[in-house]
Parts: structure tokens; C-alpha cells; sequence
């Protein structure tokens, strides 16, 4: 599984970082960035659920 914030959508709520830090982080532009494109397997559910919640849909996944 790879992700990706698109950054232009991204408002930085910091929902993703808050459900899943271990992949997403909020940057000194106060936005969401992601800490390693390939995603864990262990990690994989947090990320799909980060991304559902997102509330701009900036999150992309692709299995």
C-alpha cells in the first residue's frame, strides 16, 4: 500500500497524525505530510481509516 497527502487540499486538522502518527505528521507549515509512502502492513487499516475521515480528502491510497 502507498499514500500520499495532497497538499493543496490539506487544511492540517491533524486527524490523521492523531489516528495514525505512526505513517503521518503535521510539518511547520502546519500541514499533514507523510513519513514513509509505503505503508506497513500492520499499519494498513489505520491508514484507510485516517484517510476515511479525512475531512478535505487530501489522503490517496493505492493498494
Amino acid at each position: 500500500m502507498k499514500v500520499k497527502v495532497n497538499r493543496d487540499s490539506c487544511i492540517g486538522c491533524g486527524a490523521c497524525a492523531a489516528i495514525c502518527d505512526q505513517v503521518f505528521e503535521i510539518d511547520d507549515e502546519g500541514l499533514s505530510t507523510v513519513k514513509n509512502a509505503e505503508v506497513e502492513e500492520s499499519h494498513k487499516q489505520e491508514v484507510q481509516d485516517a484517510a476515511d475521515s479525512c475531512p478535505t480528502g487530501a489522503i490517496e491510497v493505492e493498494e
